[in-house]
């Protein structure tokens, strides 16, 4: 994953349930391990949603983009006060070795800084649930990540407890 001047540029795009562009840039190829694929970014990395606006990241993260499941992770470093915030998504799909899209299915799992773990947006996903019409296996397999999710940031399990850091310690 690394190119001949270092990590290889990665374009990161989410779309909606429709195929519309939602939120998408490129990061650098860090690695993989058991957990999966991760990339990261300097702070001040933009990122576009849609064609619409960007918005400039004040800190460096990385994003966590793993095998098989239905959601990513990113890793923010201090001072934002969101340490973790993971998107819930269809898997992640490699479309070539600098290309990775999903489907943000509207639920987000959040863990301050504080230890706090919050889901946020259950208003949308409901209003997308109806207007795209997920099919039931979808709204099934989010419904379970996010319980996943609101667990595994709850509690520590691996790679919310300590596995990203090694990971953000070489962008922050």
């Amino acid at each position: 994953m690394t190119g001949p001047g270092g990590p290889a540029a990665v374009r990161v795009v989410y779309r909606k349930y429709d195929g519309a562009l939602h939120w998408h840039h490129s990061m650098q190829a860090l690695g993989e391990d058991e957990h999966g694929v991760w990339l990261g970014a300097l702070a001040g990395i933009e990122t576009r949603r849609g064609y619409d606006f960007s918005v400039v990241l004040e800190q460096a993260h990385v994003l966590l983009f793993p095998r098989e499941a239905w959601w990513t992770a990113a890793f923010n470093a201090p001072p934002r006060r969101t340490e973790v915030y993971c998107d819930v998504t269809t898997p992640p799909r490699w479309l070539a070795p600098d290309q990775v899209t999903m489907v943000d299915l509207d639920l987000d799992v959040i863990r301050r800084r504080t230890g706090e773990v919050l889901v946020d947006d259950e208003d949308e996903f409901a209003e997308h649930r109806l207007r795209y019409a997920y099919p039931p296996h979808v709204v099934d397999s989010a419904t379970a990540a996010t319980r996943w999710l609101v667990r595994a940031l709850g509690d520590g399990t691996e790679p919310f407890r300590s596995a990203y850091q090694q990971w953000l310690s070489l962008v922050a």
